[in-house]
């Protein structure tokens, strides 16, 4: 398996923009299909937005809150790992938000899991030694 880059950051307002900032390099640099690209990117993105959102707020520890990312690829299989410090969450244990009904009754948000479970080929979850771990497998598209 081939590591195509690593990221470690602070949480901040930034977070989100500099991890997409980083992976969109990755994909130029190989070459990636717009597909490929698009469906990670979604995904990194959701992922990051619930965590500096969420994952950090009732942090019952002294540690600074960190996000370390890990791209790799095994043939035409990505993994990109995300992990953290904040506080434990597993995403796989949760059911997708149901679909609305119609447009008046339509609520913003809520779907971002049932759009990771559409887009991913595979989402896994552990916890250990204090830290999220959620790995994000997908398959590179046909050019």
């Amino acid at each position: 398996m081939q590591t195509l880059g690593e990221l470690s950051l602070a949480l901040g307002s930034h977070t989100v923009a500099q991890a997409t900032e980083w992976l969109d390099h990755i994909a130029h640099a190989q070459q990636w299909p717009s597909r490929t690209q698009f469906k990670l990117r979604l995904c990194l993105d959701e992922t990051l937005t619930n965590t500096v959102m969420h994952g950090f707020t009732h942090t019952e520890h002294s540690a600074t809150p960190c996000i370390e990312l890990s791209l790799r690829q095994e043939d035409d299989q990505l993994t990109l790992t995300v992990r953290d410090n904040g506080i434990p969450f597993d995403p796989t244990a949760q059911a997708s938000r149901d679909l609305d009904t119609s447009l008046e009754t339509a609520q913003i948000g809520g779907h971002g899991l049932r759009l990771m479970r559409h887009y991913l080929s595979d989402l896994r979850y552990q916890r250990r030694d204090g830290w999220n771990q959620l790995e994000l497998v997908t398959q590179i598209d046909p050019a």
